[in-house]
């Protein structure tokens, strides 16, 4: 059992190392390519004509790839007035209640998302496009499935996330029947 548990904590902890690494990488290239952008306008009066169009794809990844880490860390708007006014017991419960709609929403969001995203692989990504036949002489064919791919990725990244919650919390808030606060503290 405490094989298990150092294998998950390990995976879990590779997991958020991996998310975290692409989401900066994302942020890193949108300001470069941001800079780019305003050097090459304002201080050499010409245009990157693909710089917006990219920067826009990888916010779209970025943000999807983070949905999953803002749910985990408590980011989300929410109304807690019912749950702060429930033992741990029963903040388990409802969370394990409202967890269900929660997963199939997210469930039927990535497949249709998917389902849309199949719908344009002979589309190709205009951008990226342009600045490879700059670069190579040939055009680089990408699909831009792989930017609409990102709503599905996002959403099952967040149902885990969702399912993870219920599972960390089990033990020390249905068994236990002891708050996340109380927890915290002794930790």
């Amino acid at each position: 059992m405490q094989k298990l548990s150092s294998v998950l904590t390990r995976f879990i902890h590779a997991y958020l190392s991996v998310i975290r690494l692409l989401a900066g990488v994302c942020m890193g290239l949108i300001v470069a390519i941001m800079l780019a952008q305003v050097f090459y306008r304002y201080v050499l009066g010409d245009s990157l004509i693909w710089a917006e169009e990219l920067c826009r794809y990888l916010l779209i990844w970025q943000t999807f790839l983070v949905l999953g880490l803002a749910y985990s860390r408590g980011e989300f708007v929410t109304l807690d007035f019912l749950p702060s006014a429930l033992p741990p017991r029963g903040k388990w419960l409802l969370r394990a209640v409202m967890a269900v709609p929660i997963i199939v929403f997210l469930g039927v969001i990535a497949w249709y998302g998917y389902n849309f995203a199949s719908r344009f692989d002979r589309q190709t990504i205009p951008a990226l496009d342009f600045i490879w036949t700059a670069l190579t002489g040939n055009e680089l064919g990408l699909s831009i499935r792989w930017v609409y791919v990102s709503v599905s990725v996002g959403t099952i990244l967040m149902a885990f996330h969702v399912a993870a919650d219920l599972f960390v919390t089990f033990r020390s808030q249905f068994l236990n029947n002891v708050s996340d606060e109380s927890t915290n503290a002794g930790a």
